[in-house]
């Protein structure tokens, strides 16, 4: 089958960092899904394990979201079945998706949205994950918090985390949704998908909020650059707040929330599969509530890129524009160039 992969971790500008391969066809076990893939979109994470997972010689084939097509199911299975139409971010800790084929556990797929394509629906697993997960299961922002602001700080509006996490929380809570942009195309676009108010965040944070009326939030959702926005994330959650982040950031001071008693929380969109958690299926469930919520019209899809086939040329192109920082909603590649 044809694959994306790389050998060695090397910069995307060398040809040699992601190659065009031939490997074999998997086999289902268990509880997989053998998904044809359809379409893929590329995240932070596929550019960040190239750098960091050198194979050493071996090819890894990266890729962690798809939508596609059940081509078999493992004797275990019973959520689907041959034929039907799925999307998923799989498992970090398996063979990724760009490849024709690819498996995947049944317990973290969703029903593909029906009024979707495959490209526009490879754009929603990762990120309605970590959205949902950060939303609803770490910060529970459904829960009302003592200082009663009612407001949530999104900073990375405009990226793929930050663009299904302003849908989510604008119709599915009553929560004030403030996102940072630093470009007039990305507060546009943050404000697209439903943001109050966006604000600046290459400048004073607390000053910029204070502009609109809110000194404090309830909740702050960091999706990038965290440590170059702590001392302003400390400074702008409210006392008994909750702040979560889900990059990568250089060490940072907690104890600058203890003043507050403000609460700090991780999301890892891979933590249960990793683990093989006892509470593994919610992903299904999660990405079931997405798929219905997207063909009734409360959220879509946050495409932003398409780059066409899924080859190692490609894939380059979209590595080198995530690492740019510059990249906005998501880019997706569909087909094998059939």
């Amino acid at each position: 089958m044809r694959a994306v992969g790389y050998r060695r971790s090397l910069p995307i500008e060398n040809p040699e960092s992601l190659q065009d391969l031939d490997l074999p066809a998997p086999v289902p076990q268990g509880r997989d899904l053998l998904v044809r893939v359809r379409a893929v979109s590329v995240n932070p994470v596929d550019y960040k394990v190239r750098l960091r997972a050198d194979p050493g010689g071996e090819p890894k084939v990266l890729g962690w979201d798809a939508a596609g097509v059940v081509e078999a199911v493992g004797p275990g299975a019973t959520l689907f079945r041959p034929g039907d139409e799925v999307f998923y971010a799989g498992d970090i800790t398996r063979a990724g998706t760009n490849a024709e084929l690819h498996l995947v556990d049944e317990r973290i797929v969703g029903a593909k949205p029906r009024s979707l394509g495959f490209a526009e629906a490879a754009a929603l697993p990762l990120t309605s994950l970590t959205a949902w997960e950060m939303l609803f299961d770490r910060l529970e922002v459904r829960t009302a918090r003592p200082d009663g602001s009612n407001a949530l700080l999104i900073i990375g509006g405009a990226g793929g985390v930050g663009s299904v996490a302003i849908q989510l929380a604008r119709r599915l809570t009553g929560l004030r949704v403030i996102a940072t942009a630093s470009r007039v195309e990305t507060r546009d676009w943050a404000l697209s998908l439903g943001a109050h108010d966006v604000v600046d965040h290459a400048g004073d944070l607390p000053a910029a909020l204070r502009g609109i009326g809110l000194p404090e939030v309830s909740f702050v959702f960091s999706t990038t650059h965290s440590d170059r926005h702590w001392a302003a994330i400390a400074e702008v959650v409210a006392p008994q707040g909750r702040v979560g982040l889900i990059d990568d950031p250089e060490p940072v001071d907690v104890r600058l929330l203890k003043r507050k008693s403000a609460s700090l929380h991780w999301e890892l969109m891979f933590t249960r599969s990793s683990f093989a958690t006892p509470d593994l299926d919610a992903q299904h469930r999660i990405l079931s509530e997405v798929s219905r919520l997207v063909d009734e019209g409360t959220i879509r899809t946050t495409v932003a890129e398409r780059f066409g086939a899924i080859n190692a040329a490609n894939l380059r192109r979209a590595h080198a524009l995530l690492e740019s920082g510059r990249s906005r909603g998501k880019i997706v590649l569909e087909g094998f160039g059939d």
